[in-house]
């Protein structure tokens, strides 16, 4: 049987013979032997282990961690869910690249219509898809939350002409004007825009933005870096705390 050196077995697996002599010192990979000389001498059985040691270690398992899984009666099953996690991080990894490569193809298709583009022009494009998902992501909670105000609507309406009683109209009145308010606050601290002519990202009053005329996309407004009003790109504007 193969036996290895701290500096032939650390050759092996791609690492230093100070990490080998860490997980000796750490106790998770003691030498099968020692020379007469007084060497470490390492088994097959071991580089296997060592390699496996190095596998976890690439998972960002910490050095206790393993100690832990190697010391399991099937440790082979807690690895076998590891390898598992793994694929799947790669999988998603991987689907994360694949929409990064269809946004580039979106952009080379949108060069391609025209014959001259500014390089404004393109972080615009670049902005403004990058961050789509995630402004029609709040569209839809916005739609989503005003639902059930709308079914208040109707029911106060309905509940007014054939009861004869209001106060539940009244009641809408109210929340519907406390949703509204908030509902807009929301949005509004959640999107930016970018002007169409000097392509800087700047944040409107709030009372510019609600009395703006827009369209689904764009909203008419005064940039606050050049001054040009007109329609501007509506843009995911972050997070607010």
């Amino acid at each position: 049987m193969s036996k290895y050196t701290s500096g032939e077995i650390a050759r092996l697996c791609g690492i230093t013979v100070r990490t080998v002599q860490y997980y000796d010192a750490r106790g998770i990979l003691i030498p099968s032997e020692l020379s007469e000389g007084g060497r470490r001498l390492y088994s097959e059985t071991d580089l296997k282990r060592l390699k496996l040691i190095c596998f976890l270690r690439d998972l960002e398992l910490p050095i206790e961690a393993i100690s832990q899984i190697l010391k399991e009666e099937h440790p082979e099953k807690v690895i076998s869910l590891l390898m598992e996690q793994q694929e799947k991080l790669f999988r998603e990894e991987i689907a994360d690249k694949e929409k990064k490569l269809e946004k580039l193809r979106e952009l080379r298709s949108g060069l391609k219509s025209q014959e001259f583009i500014s390089l404004e022009a393109i972080g615009d494009m670049a902005v403004f898809m990058e961050e789509k998902k995630k402004l029609k992501r709040m569209r839809w909670t916005a739609i989503l939350t005003g639902i059930p105000v709308t079914a208040l609507q109707w029911f106060s309406i309905i509940f007014w002409i054939v009861r004869g009683i209001w106060w539940p109209f009244a009641v809408w009145v109210l929340v519907s004007v406390i949703w509204s308010t908030l509902a807009s606050r929301y949005y509004f601290n959640h999107v930016k825009y970018i002007c169409p002519e000097c392509h800087e990202v700047f944040k409107p009053t709030f009372k510019e933005s609600f009395w703006a005329h827009h369209t689904p996309v764009a909203r008419k407004l005064t940039c606050t870096a050049c001054g040009h009003k007109g329609y501007c790109v509506e843009i995911w504007g972050g997070d607010q705390k």
